[in-house]
């Protein structure tokens, strides 16, 4: 069985307050359906992150899981991935900056105070974009602030495939 190809996946989709945001808002979190994880494992690409992320942020969203994980699936629609990160077949070196422009560009209303682009020692780990509830793109100072200040990363290349 080949592996299925990753490059950008969603890791979560949680509210957010100014400062902070709410986790683990009931104790124990309502089981998900096994129908729903199987749906979204095109998105996020393991079953532990899709429970991790509904117990920890989606009960916090006042939502059913299904809407929910509807919603996961509206916001991973609205945001376009950049067509030059696509299909990176070795790894790239660029700059936060690079990757947040890239992402404005292809990206209509995104602005660069709504993205963050976050990073270890070396590697690109994540790009977080922040929208409103009604999925329109949104300043975030907090999330922006934490964005990664390396001069270089690393982009690893897409995975499998």
């Amino acid at each position: 069985m080949r592996e299925r190809p990753y490059s950008f996946v969603v890791h979560g989709f949680w509210p957010q307050y100014e400062r902070g945001f709410p986790e683990y808002c009931q104790v124990p979190a309502p089981r998900l359906d096994r129908n729903i994880v199987s749906t979204m494992l095109d998105l996020m690409p393991a079953p532990r992150l899709i429970f991790h992320e509904w117990d920890r942020h989606g009960t916090c969203s006042g939502l059913s899981p299904r809407a929910y994980f509807d919603n996961v699936r509206k916001a991973r629609a609205l945001v376009k991935i950049p067509s030059e990160y696509m299909d990176v077949k070795e790894p790239v070196t660029v700059s936060p900056d690079q990757v947040e422009e890239a992402f404005v560009k292809a990206n209509p209303g995104l602005t660069n105070n709504a993205i963050a682009v976050g990073c270890d020692n070396r590697r690109l780990r994540e790009v977080r974009i922040c929208l409103n509830k009604d999925m329109s793109f949104r300043e975030c100072g907090e999330v922006d602030r934490r964005s990664c200040r390396r001069e270089r990363l690393v982009m690893p290349p897409v995975r499998g495939g």
